[in-house]
């Protein structure tokens, strides 16, 4: 193993401006304060002149001391205590979703300068609408609040996409172990019939959850699985057309596999209400173009709910009907929202009937999608591969021609556009800063010359949400290689999501970046100052990954960071706002205690989550691993 720690002190010291303390919070207190002094004045009159009007002489001429009025200072909104249910990570909930600006939109991210044309079309007969206004409006509000019970839901765990990982987790002795293989996942061919789709791919991320009792009894669970109180399922959607789901404990199947029986390599959904509901999508077109979309199922019995191939609206990419992205639910609109890779955003009214604890679930989808094209752009390319992440009624996404959008997704009108410097894939993360909501986002290296090898610069980007104002920008230097088709290219720069610290990094946003080296050598994580997008520390790799870094906390707030890379290795890193060190790297194996136990063929290029001490990430040889963090 030639992979060896190296730690660059920062170039710049630590700067934190000072905080507001609320906006408006000293007029309040003063219109209170004037408010309580003249009514105790009034109050104060009309019981003296009362009683010396029906005192005794003797009464009256006592003397009456003045008032003395104090005034009581605010009581402070208390906290509410954590729940089990809710993620430790994101405690307490500080979002204010704040949707007011006094500031207009930035001149270079408005959407008319380029021509924009956008269209809204609703119903089984596709009609257009002109001046569209959602029914039941969206909104989302603070992450915490994203899922019903304990558990990582979607992509990058909830509507910011700023968490895949779950509760405390403890860090003992530095070291790790890996506790659990399950090695069952297979291949199947890809539609253009010269590879195979294998394993689990990016991003596959799997999602966790605890479900209770109830709700588990009316499962199509194992025996053991339904009666194990502290079940926390892991569901995986893997590229050979299977959904598997595993007990995190032991990593033993919990139920039969769900047989969509086409590749999917994207992270699937759970339904943030809490209800048995699963969505997914497909990567590919293996499955025969007739059938080529999304899906949602019941994880009552694992039959299949609903299906939607978008192929039969005017689509700018109608010949490419992927949904790699990971969907959002708003619960309290009944709302699926999900882009997909034909270029319309598509939203679902779902109309879902459930209640807890029966064995049934209906749905009655109505689908409303938007699309959009500027005159600088190519029809053929306007797809998402990113997921969306929404702040309040505001969703953002990236799209294959190098658009950081903006979109309302009540009004279904673009709200601002930045264009990247290059193409990306990365799901934007949302930060809201003294109330401001900022998108942290990266590109690759794909479109900054011809074909071959080169070097070019990874961009990265922080954006107010509200306005889309480039605040900072800045660059890393990463390898790719361009071939004569998109099968054979294999490009660095921004392949993972970006960290958004908290508690210890509260300070940092961490953004990976793939090949730094060479081509297929070298990967590195760099912490960026929040306020000044300058350079804090970084961490070097030899190995690339494209697979997401995932940072974890224990109580005390100390964070960590973990990310697997393409030969199987798992790093550990402690994080603080200035520094960062190695603690432990772990190799990990296949067929752990038999003859045929070995190390290679594996390759993190899914995405990990944490649960706790344990950490879950696929291989896209087909294993999928269990580690003990603490």
């Amino acid at each position: 193993m030639n992979d060896r720690e190296q730690y660059i002190e920062p170039d710049n010291s630590y700067y934190k401006p000072s905080r507001d303390p609320g906006e408006g919070t000293v007029a309040l207190v003063v219109i209170m304060t004037v408010l309580f002094v003249v009514l105790t004045t009034v109050l104060a009159v009309v019981y003296f002149k009362k009683h010396k009007d029906g005192k005794a002489p003797d009464e009256a001429k006592v003397s009456q001391p003045s008032a003395v009025i104090s005034v009581a200072s605010p009581t402070p909104t208390p906290v509410p205590p954590l729940t089990e249910d809710q993620n430790a990570v994101l405690y307490p909930g500080t979002a204010t979703i704040n949707m007011e600006t006094d500031e207009g939109i930035d001149p270079k991210a408005k959407p008319e300068a380029r021509h924009l044309t956008e269209s809204v079309f609703a119903g089984e007969d596709r009609s257009l609408q002109t001046d569209y206004k959602r029914a039941a409006p969206i909104y989302f509000d603070d992450p915490i609040n994203y899922g019903m019970y304990a558990g990582i839901y979607t992509f990058r765990g909830n509507n910011f996409r700023n968490c895949a990982s779950f509760g405390y987790t403890t860090i003992s002795d530095g070291t790790i172990k890996q506790v659990w293989e399950f090695k069952d996942i297979g291949k199947l061919l890809a539609s253009t019939l010269n590879f195979e789709w294998s394993g689990v791919r990016w991003t596959g991320q799997p999602i966790v959850i605890k479900w209770p009792q109830a709700i588990k009894n009316t499962m199509n669970l194992y025996d053991n699985a339904k009666a194990k109180q502290d079940l926390v399922e892991v569901i995986i959607a893997a590229c050979d057309g299977k959904i598997y789901f595993l007990d995190m404990d032991t990593g033993e199947q919990t139920r039969d596999p769900i047989k969509v029986g086409v590749s999917i390599k994207g992270t699937p959904a759970l339904d943030p209400r809490g209800y048995p509901i699963l969505y997914v999508g497909q990567c590919d077109n293996n499955g025969g173009s007739a059938i080529f979309g999304m899906y949602i199922y019941s994880l009552i019995d694992g039959k299949q709910l609903y299906h939607y191939d978008g192929g039969d609206d005017s689509a700018y990419r109608a010949n490419w009907r992927a949904f790699d992205s990971s969907p959002i639910i708003d619960a309290e609109s009944d709302t699926l929202i999900w882009p997909c890779e034909n270029g319309i955003i598509y939203t679902f009214e779902l109309h879902t009937n459930y209640a807890p604890g029966i064995n049934d679930i209906t749905l009655e989808p109505e689908r409303v999608g938007y699309k959009y094209i500027f005159d600088d752009n190519s029809g053929s390319h306007m797809g998402v591969e990113s997921s969306i992440s929404v702040y309040g009624n505001y969703g953002y996404y990236v799209d294959n021609t190098s658009n950081l959008v903006c979109l309302d997704l009540n009004t279904m009108k673009m709200v601002w556009c930045v264009v990247l410097g290059d193409d990306s894939d990365v799901t934007p993360a949302i930060s809201e800063e003294n109330g401001i909501p900022y998108v942290y986002v990266g590109t690759e290296v794909d479109n900054q010359s011809g074909t071959g090898q080169y070097c070019g610069a990874a961009y990265v980007y922080k954006v107010n949400g509200l306005t889309g104002e480039v605040i900072w920008q800045t660059s890393e230097p990463c390898y790719t290689y361009n071939g004569e088709t998109s099968e054979t290219d294999q490009n660095g720069g921004c392949f993972g999501n970006p960290i958004i610290g908290k508690n210890s990094i509260s300070n940092l946003v961490i953004f990976p970046f793939s090949m730094t080296k060479g081509l297929m050598s070298g990967n590195k994580l760099v912490a960026y100052d929040k306020d000044r997008g300058t350079k804090v520390w970084e961490y070097d790799m030899n190995i690339y990954s494209y697979s997401s870094p995932v940072d974890c906390y224990d109580k005390s707030g100390q964070a960590y960071i973990v990310i697997g890379d393409s030969i199987g290795q798992i790093h550990l890193v402690s994080a603080d706002s200035s520094a960062c060190k190695r603690l432990t790297y772990l190799q990990c194996s296949r067929n752990i205690g038999t003859k045929n136990a070995t190390t290679s063929g594996l390759n993190f290029e899914a995405s990990p989550v944490v649960y706790g001490n344990r950490m879950i990430i696929g291989t896209t040889g087909g294993s999928v691993f269990g580690i003990d963090l603490g």
